[in-house]
C-alpha cells in the first residue's frame, strides 16, 4: 500500500512577498491523517483557516490567492508545487502576511524546506485522483485538458509573440514517473516583460520583485546577467505552476495535463469542471498486493517522487 505522508518537524522561514512586498514568516507543521493541506492566517485577532480545494481559489490574476470571507493569502502556487512533487497529503502552513513569499522565484527553496523538515509516513492510504474520462476547458485559442493515463504528465506548450521565446524551446512534456522534478522543474523562476513590472509597481504591485527572484525580459531579451537555468525554463515554470494549481484538489493525479497557452485561470477553471464531473474521475488507493494497482504502485514507488530520487539537490 502507498501511505499518506506528512512532515516529520515544524520547520519555519522568512521571506518577501512578490507583490506586497512584505516580510513574511511561513511555518510548516506536521497534518494528521486524510487532514490535507491547511493554510492558516495568523496575524490577526482572529486565526481563520481554510482547507485546499479548486473552490477557495478566488483569484487567479498575476498569481493563485486563495482565502474566505475573512482573509486571502496569495501566491500559493509554488509551494504547493514543491507540497505535491514531494508527496505531502496532511500539512498545516501558517502564514504571518498576505502571501506566500516568492524565495528566489521558483520552488527550490520551498523543496529544500521540506526536506530539511523531513517526510514520515502515516496510516492512512493515500488517495489519487484518477482521471475516467477526457473533460477539457477552452477559451479562444486557449485549453487545458485532462485525459486518463496510467501515471502523471504534464505536457505545456507557451506561445508568446517575442524573440525571446523560441519555438523550439516553448513545449515540454515531463512524465513524473520518470523524470525529475527537483533536477528538470523545481529550479524554473517566473518571469514577467519589464513594460509590466513597471505598471504593475505604478499600481502598487510588485514591490518585492526583483532580478534576484524573476526572470525579466525587456522588448528584445533577457535583463538578467546569468540568463537562463534551463534554455526553455519559461515553459518549464508553467508546467511549476500547473503542478501546483492542479494540487488545489488537494489529492495527487493519475492522468495527463495538456495546455496550450494555459495559466492559473484556466488551470483552476479546469480543476473545478472536473469536481463537478464525478463521472469523470475517481479515487484510487496503490497497494501492490493488488492485482489491478500492483504495477502503478511500484512504477510510484520507483519514482524520482517523493525524494525517492539519488539525485537531490543541494
Amino acid at each position: 500500500m502507498i501511505f499518506q505522508k506528512t512532515i516529520k518537524n515544524e520547520i519555519s522561514e522568512v521571506g518577501v512577498g512578490l507583490h506586497s512586498g512584505e516580510k513574511v514568516k511561513i511555518t510548516l507543521k506536521p497534518g494528521s491523517e486524510n487532514q490535507g493541506i491547511v493554510f492558516k492566517k495568523i496575524n490577526q485577532k482572529k486565526v481563520s483557516q481554510v482547507k485546499v480545494d479548486p473552490t477557495i481559489v478566488l483569484d487567479t490574476r498575476l498569481c493563485s490567492t486563495i482565502g474566505n470571507a475573512d482573509f486571502q493569502i496569495s501566491t500559493v502556487e509554488h509551494l504547493m508545487s514543491a507540497l505535491c512533487a514531494s508527496g505531502v497529503d496532511n500539512i498545516t502552513i501558517e502564514v504571518s502576511g498576505s502571501e506566500i513569499p516568492i524565495m528566489d522565484g521558483s520552488a527550490i527553496t520551498f523543496i529544500h524546506l521540506i526536506k530539511s523538515a523531513g517526510i514520515v509516513d502515516q496510516l492512512a492510504p493515500k488517495q489519487f485522483i484518477c482521471i475516467k474520462k477526457t473533460i477539457e476547458v477552452r477559451e479562444d485559442d486557449k485549453f487545458a485538458i485532462f485525459e486518463p493515463y496510467q501515471g502523471f504528465i504534464i505536457d505545456f506548450t507557451i506561445d508568446f509573440p517575442h524573440p525571446v521565446f523560441k519555438t523550439e524551446n516553448s513545449h515540454v512534456s515531463i512524465d513524473f514517473f520518470q523524470d525529475s522534478y527537483v533536477q528538470d522543474i523545481s529550479r524554473a523562476r517566473t518571469f514577467g516583460f519589464m513594460q509590466e513590472v513597471e505598471a504593475l509597481r505604478s499600481n502598487g504591485l510588485a514591490r518585492g520583485g526583483s532580478l534576484d527572484n524573476a526572470i525579466v525580459v525587456d522588448d528584445y531579451k533577457i535583463i538578467n546577467k546569468d540568463g537562463l537555468r534551463y534554455k526553455d525554463e519559461f515553459v518549464r515554470h508553467k508546467i511549476l505552476d500547473a503542478m501546483g494549481d492542479l494540487f488545489m484538489l488537494g489529492k495527487p493525479l493519475l492522468g495527463k495535463f495538456t495546455a496550450f497557452k494555459s495559466g492559473h485561470d484556466l488551470n483552476n477553471k479546469l480543476i473545478r469542471k472536473l469536481a463537478q464531473n464525478p463521472d469523470t474521475w475517481e479515487v484510487a488507493t496503490l497497494d501492490l498486493e493488488s492485482d489491478d494497482t500492483a504495477h502503478l504502485a511500484k512504477q510510484y514507488l520507483n519514482s524520482k517522487l517523493e525524494f525517492n530520487s539519488t539525485n537531490y539537490i543541494t
